[in-house]
């Protein structure tokens, strides 16, 4: 049987056959013509660098790639180190310091450094500004033109200027902002230490004070991270928005008032409850990053994607007359879209009504600020034969609700540990603390303008009106050195004629005159002292009709126990997209001209923490040239501070402010300049007048400028449009 089964094995050739040590082994043939099975221990040890299958498939296999190919991981694991390391310290090296590159920031007095910059800084002292591409030395007139027009930004550094840098370098193809060039100097110049060490002092254009977000967050324990929407939920405002959709366009993002109001009432109308899409027309200003922080939505396409956006929304708000363009082609492709526009147009020159009365008769209604800018845009549709589909809204601004939280007026962020009495504390430890860092006195009289800088708001003939004033006031100077040498020589006089008064009395009882008491000798002396009185001059402030008693008297009075006031002036939206570059040139020229203004100015950069500058001021002023202010915010802004306000007497100032109750007024244009610098000098000498006036005009706030008052109207026209 066994000689059976190895012929038949023999006659099938190369079979396969069992192995005694391993199940399914095969024989395989070798070099040598001798068959050895796979499983047997010689085959093993013969083929030992080859990997079995069964191994293979447990892990084995890959546990032996690895590490064969381990070196190929750890060139490639050194090279990935390598190169986040160079990115780094790229990014270290050549990126503005205020930016933290993956935990690698500022150190902690380069942080304060960037961030408080409360210190007094160079006019001129704008690193983004100061920079050329050509190694020249910058002028400082040109310096202080770039930091003032707003096409660099606002300057950020206080001490001695940094070493330059090399341009900072794209980075994966991420589009990076303009760099931030250093001032760049000639090598090999002896001048290039004087450079580099940026004075903290200008005597041409004056100080770069602010801003004082920290200063502010410390003292009034209060910041931007805190703040969101206060909507009152029991209001009929909150009772028509909620669950509805709208759509708010912007024109710009510039921190003026329009943008500002269209982004006061996003926040609102989001915290009672609605959708808000945003579309914005243009990206100037800088306004975005608080738009992100209040998670208000931007839409990216303000044209096909934006319109189908509206075509869904309850109501579309556009809020300049800017916006225009927008509206037209919204209702080239929805016709039916004006039914649900409302336009808040908030400009009251002839230019914009030019560039809306195509569309003004189309939409559903027309929100007004002011009656004197309703009237106005009322009369040009008269004229151009614009019938309107419903007769337009007026609907005043607000303060809102975190200035009024900061000044000291209830409203509804108030809670038992910061009540408005509370904060009436804190706001006057922020004054002592901002006015201590501007470099300020207890004499000195701050008057703030937190305008954009343009023709448009007056700032050119403020700084005209300031010179009058200065040079009465050293007028007054030389007539007081005069005065107390008068003074002197009268005392010394006295006291010589006293010496001899016993020997004249003698020799007049000795004369054997009869005359009378009040005879003609003490006529003549009375009419000696008169000669010797030294003459007064006029005020400024007082009609030139007056009696010389009346001024004489009022003269004394105004010098009596009182300290000399000094005007101090800050002119605010240093770095504003909104500034005029040719008027911005005017104003630093005339600056120059005059060596006494500098002293006596002060700038702070645009910025939307305006509580602390309020808090620290004596005096506002709304210059608004031409028609006036639209309606003018920071007036009302002011006046919930306490201020009193110097304004022009037309457009929407004159509504606000009630001259010699809440402020004084005076003319606009240069018939105005005189004017301005008289009510100037009467709140310089009358400090009670600023404070009446100033308390008169809070109260007024309360009354009628609050936010409650303002959505309550808003309420109304919501009712009107969404029916």
């Amino acid at each position: 049987m066994i000689e059976e089964n190895a012929n038949r094995g023999d006659s099938l050739g190369s079979i396969a056959r069992p192995s005694p040590l391993r199940i399914g082994g095969s024989y395989k043939s070798t070099l040598s013509g001798r068959s050895t099975p796979r499983g047997s221990p010689s085959f093993r040890k013969g083929y030992s660098g080859r990997t079995p299958r069964k191994e293979w498939r447990a892990g084995g296999g890959f546990l032996q790639l690895f590490r064969s190919s381990r070196l190929v991981y750890w060139l490639l694991l050194i090279t990935l180190w390598a190169y986040l390391g160079f990115y780094v310290q790229s990014r270290w090296a050549h990126g503005d310091n205020g930016d933290n590159v993956v935990g690698f920031g500022n150190s902690p007095t380069d942080d304060k450094s960037v961030s408080t910059s409360n210190e007094r800084r160079h006019l001129t002292a704008n690193e983004s500004s100061l920079g050329n591409k050509t190694e020249t030395i910058v002028s400082p007139a040109k310096k202080g033109l770039a930091v003032l027009n707003g096409k660099s930004g606002f300057p950020r550094q206080s001490g001695p200027a940094r070493k330059n840098k090399k341009p900072p370098r794209k980075l994966r193809g991420k589009v990076r902002s303009k760099p931030k060039l250093k001032a760049t100097v000639v090598e090999e110049n002896n001048l290039e230490q004087k450079e580099l060490n940026i004075p903290t002092e200008n005597s041409t254009y004056g100080l770069i004070v602010g801003p004082f977000d920290s200063l502010e967050d410390t003292i009034l324990d209060w910041s931007p991270e805190k703040r969101s929407g206060t909507c009152d939920r029991k209001g009929d405002f909150a009772r028509l928005v909620w669950s509805r959709r709208f759509v708010l366009i912007f024109h710009e993002l510039s921190m003026t008032g329009a943008p500002l109001s269209m982004m006061e009432l996003a926040t609102e109308l989001l915290s009672c409850g609605a959708t808000v899409s945003a579309v914005v027309l243009s990206k100037k200003g800088g306004l975005m990053a608080e738009l992100t922080r209040r998670r208000i939505k931007v839409l990216e396409d303000k044209a096909d994607f934006s319109f189908k956006t509206a075509m869904k929304a309850d109501l579309v708000i556009a809020g300049s007359a800017v916006c225009a363009s927008w509206i037209d082609q919204y209702m080239e492709h929805f016709p039916a879209g004006g039914s649900q526009v409302v336009w808040w147009i908030m400009e009251n020159r002839k230019e914009y009504f030019d560039r809306a009365k195509p569309v003004l008769n189309r939409v559903k209604m027309l929100l007004f600020l002011s009656e004197a800018q309703s009237n106005q845009w009322l009369t040009w549709c008269k004229e151009e034969n614009i019938k309107l589909r419903y007769g337009p809204t007026v609907i005043p601004l607000s303060v809102n609700d975190e200035l009024s939280f900061v000044a000291g007026i209830p409203c509804s962020l108030n809670t038992p540990t910061s009540s408005p009495e509370r904060m009436l504390e804190k706001r006057k430890l922020l004054r002592e603390t901002v006015r201590k860092e501007m470099g300020l006195t207890e004499t000195d009289m701050l008057l703030i303008s937190l305008s954009s800088i343009n023709p448009g708001k007056g700032q050119l003939l403020l700084l005209e009106s300031a010179v009058l004033v200065m040079e009465d006031e050293s007028k007054q100077k030389v007539l007081k050195v005069k005065l107390d040498a008068a003074a002197a020589n009268k005392k010394e006089n006295s006291t010589s004629r006293g010496v001899d008064s016993r020997a004249s009395f003698q020799s007049l009882n000795t004369s054997g005159s009869r005359s009378q008491p009040g005879g003609s000798s003490k006529k003549s002396s009375r009419k000696l002292r008169k000669r010797q009185r030294p003459h007064l001059p006029t005020l400024a402030n007082e009609d030139t009709r007056s009696s010389d008693s009346t001024i004489r008297r009022k003269a004394l009075s105004v010098n009596v126990g009182r300290q000399k006031q000094v005007l101090k002036m800050l002119i605010g939206s240093v770095g504003s997209k909104s500034n005029k570059v040719h008027y911005v040139k005017e104003m630093l020229n005339f600056t120059s001209q005059h060596s006494n203004l500098s002293s006596s100015l002060l700038w702070t950069p645009a910025t939307t923490r305006v509580a602390s500058l309020y808090s620290s001021a004596d005096v506002y002023i709304i210059n608004s040239q031409g028609m006036g202010e639209t309606f003018g915010r920071v007036t009302i802004e002011a006046m919930a501070f306490g201020l009193p306000v110097l304004g022009t007497d037309s457009g929407g100032t004159k509504e606000i402010v009630g001259h010699n109750e809440t402020g004084l007024l005076h003319p606009p244009g240069h018939p105005g300049v005189k004017q301005l610098a008289q009510n100037i000098q009467y709140f310089l000498r009358n400090p009670s007048e600023r404070e009446r006036m100033g308390m008169k005009g809070r109260k007024k706030v309360e009354e009628m400028y609050l936010k409650r008052q303002m959505y309550k109207k808003f309420a109304l026209l919501l009712s009107r449009c969404m029916r």
